[in-house]
């Protein structure tokens, strides 16, 4: 079996033609000890005796036998089994490696203890969330010293993110590529150079020889293996995916025959290629390729800076402007596993001094497969080092190879519970792409093409009072991850891009004007196909300047509040809420009826009304004053020069206002 192992590349369901060999589990453990994990699974079984139609594991061996006998049967039963549970494991079979850690986690001796831990990951796999935790918790519990627990805790912390970000999946639509791409083996690490369309794949290479043979010498299982091996390969779509009938070719790059290769990355002119070539069990390494008159020359691996017999240097990637080679590696230096670096790419092809991305970018575990465009300045790669949905996921930062933005995880469907790796894009906003994923598969990386899409949410910001457009305004949009932010200039627009229907609220403030948040429910989002538009208007006020509330009512003679006049101040708890830093003051006023005394004692209690009622809806007292005037500061006359009453006057005059104290 070659070493596939960083490319996530786990054998297909090869056929296993061999002779009959009564002690399978021999066989299975050399197969499991070579690391031909889907072989190994089925000797196992046939050991365990399990069929495709079994209901329960049978242990092998009758009931009344010696106690020494028994323990030597127990063990081999118990280490068949586990072996079982791994091998579906490392070939990506979550299904049945679920079944089998469940039964493996009951076993008392301490090297299965990794059992419950595993059994956790497979139930995750399998999208259980709820029961994956309680895996992993009781893991924990179990085994507080081991290595494990760490990542356990983080497998938890996914599982709740998977379960909270399903509930508003992204506007992604995602196509599995047609099944030339798609056959036997691993496929993945798809790219696009001009009209040609390159993946990976470890499909079987037809070799001459005889099939797999199992037999016995002297007592020692042997297994001689001659037939089509899978080897990784790089293949190549010419005219892309449009035709009704797809050609899929291995490209000649002059490569020993004993070295197998992957994820090749052009430079923008598409006549350099890089790409990560090995012999089994040898590191990995990067090399570069040259076209010439339509002709590749031969392979060179890149310089020492890049590659070593010490560390692995994998899967490289080009800029969009050719200036930089973006690849992961486990070098000394990292924060972690594999860590992602960067050369510059000099005018005569050489290569630069490495340098780590950083902290911000690197974990402790896996970063891989980089993608970075130079336009947008975002980098997307997978990682298995963060709160995820598990596995590898995607993770998008903002930068500049020196300085980035904490990375964000790219949402479901983007992501599944498996190991979701390689994004190329189609377009230059990379809003379509490529991208290699297991969710679809009980064993091997498929790809996919994912189109992106987005809901606007855009509008125009005007004045209330003179309903022209407004600058200036800070817009933000929130939702439960992010927060993004626009300034609107002369035309007073605004327009962001949501990539899901969750829940959002927009906020806008300008200097001297109240704030304004406004919410759009789940439901409001998903009657949207593409377009949300809704104008807004800001009203402008002044520190320590009235403003009238009106149609402001109070029971004749009194200070209780009419159910008209609670509508109107509802008004203004909006305006509290949308300005939580905001201070005010609360006044009434009182025309000239009356005595001096009683008429500020009753526009108190009537300032205080209002005041009380702001209480009442959970606005902090400390933020509210309350103040009677009486009939101290008119706004208009209560009599006329004549002498005469003037109703309209004293309508004015009986009035309750609001001022700003502190913004």
């Amino acid at each position: 079996m070659k070493k596939l192992i960083l490319f996530l590349v786990v054998v297909g369901c090869t056929a296993v033609k061999a002779q009959y060999v009564a002690n399978y589990k021999k066989v299975a453990d050399v197969y499991f000890q070579n690391k031909d994990y889907y072989a190994a699974a089925s000797f196992y079984k046939k050991a365990l005796k399990i069929s495709s139609d079994s209901t329960q594991i049978v242990i092998p061996y009758g009931k009344e036998k010696k106690a020494n006998r028994d323990e030597k049967l127990i063990e081999d039963y118990e280490g068949s089994l586990y072996n079982l549970a791994e091998s579906s494991r490392m070939y990506r079979e979550y299904t049945e490696a679920e079944k089998y850690y469940a039964v493996a986690s009951t076993f008392s001796n301490p090297k299965y203890k990794r059992a419950l831990f595993y059994y956790g990951e497979s139930l995750r796999a399998n999208k259980k969330f709820q029961q994956a935790i309680i895996a992993f918790e009781e893991f924990i519990q179990k085994n507080k010293t081991d290595e494990f627990v760490k990542t356990a805790n983080l497998e938890i912390l996914s599982c709740k993110f998977a379960i909270k970000e399903m509930r508003y999946p992204r506007l992604v639509q995602i196509k599995k590529l047609p099944n030339n791409v798609n056959g036997l083996g691993s496929n993945y690490a798809p790219v696009k150079s001009g009209n040609d369309f390159y993946f990976t794949s470890s499909r079987p290479v037809a070799v001459s020889g005889k099939p797999d043979i199992i037999k016995t010498i002297n007592g020692e299982t042997q297994v001689s293996t001659k037939a089509n091996p899978f080897i990784n390969n790089i293949y190549s779509v010419k005219n892309g995916l449009l035709e009704t009938e797809i050609a899929v070719k291995i490209i000649d790059l002059n490569l020993p025959k004993d070295m197998e290769f992957a994820a090749v990355s052009f430079n923008p002119e598409g006549n350099v290629a890089y790409f990560t070539a090995w012999k089994d069990k040898q590191k990995y390494e990067i090399y570069s390729v040259s076209k010439i008159d339509d002709k590749w020359t031969n392979p060179q691996p890149l310089g020492l800076q890049i590659n070593s017999k010490d560390f692995n240097s994998a899967q490289p990637f080009v800029t969009g402007d050719g200036k930089f080679l973006i690849f992961s590696s486990d070098r000394v230096g990292g924060y972690g596993k594999y860590d992602l670096w960067y050369s510059a790419i000099r005018t005569d092809g050489s290569l630069g001094q490495p340098v780590n991305l950083g902290a911000e970018i690197n974990t402790e575990a896996d970063e891989k497969a980089p993608y970075y465009n130079s336009q947008t300045k975002k980098i997307l790669f997978s990682t298995d080092g963060r709160v995820g949905f598990g596995g590898l996921d995607f993770f998008e930062s903002e930068g500049n190879l020196i300085n980035w933005t904490t990375p964000k995880n790219m949402g479901y469907p983007f992501n599944s519970s498996k190991d979701d790796i390689y994004f190329s894009p189609i377009n230059a906003d990379g809003s379509k792409a490529y991208i290699s994923s297991d969710r679809e598969s009980s064993c091997c990386l498929e790809v996919f093409e994912v189109k992106r899409e987005y809901i606007s949410v855009s509008g125009i910001i005007t004045d209330c009072k003179t309903k022209k457009p407004l600058n200036g305004v800070n817009v933000k949009m929130l939702d439960q991850e992010n927060e993004n932010n626009i300034i609107t200039d002369n035309t007073g627009r605004y327009e962001f891009k949501m990539d899901s229907r969750r829940p959002v609220k927009l906020n806008m403030t300008k200097d001297n004007y109240f704030a304004l948040s406004k919410n759009y429910t789940y439901e409001e989002i998903a009657k949207a196909d593409t377009l949300m538009y809704m104008d807004y208007c800001l009203n402008s006020f002044k520190i320590n300047v009235p403003i009238v509330l009106d149609n402001i009512y109070y029971e004749f003679n009194s200070a209780e509040l009419t159910n008209s006049s609670k509508k109107v101040l509802d008004a203004l708890i909006t305006i509290m809420d949308d300005n939580p830093e905001m201070e005010i003051e609360l006044s009434a006023h009182t025309d000239d009826i009356g005595a001096d005394v009683y008429n500020q004692d009753l526009s108190e209690r009537r300032a205080k009304s209002c005041v009380d009622y702001l209480i009442s809806k959970n606005i902090s007292a400390s933020r509210l004053t309350s103040k009677g005037y009486g009939e101290s500061t008119p706004v208009a006359p209560n009599r006329l020069k004549n002498g005469k009453d003037n109703p309209e006057g004293r309508a004015k005059n009986r009035r309750t206002e609001f001022k700003v104290t502190k913004k």
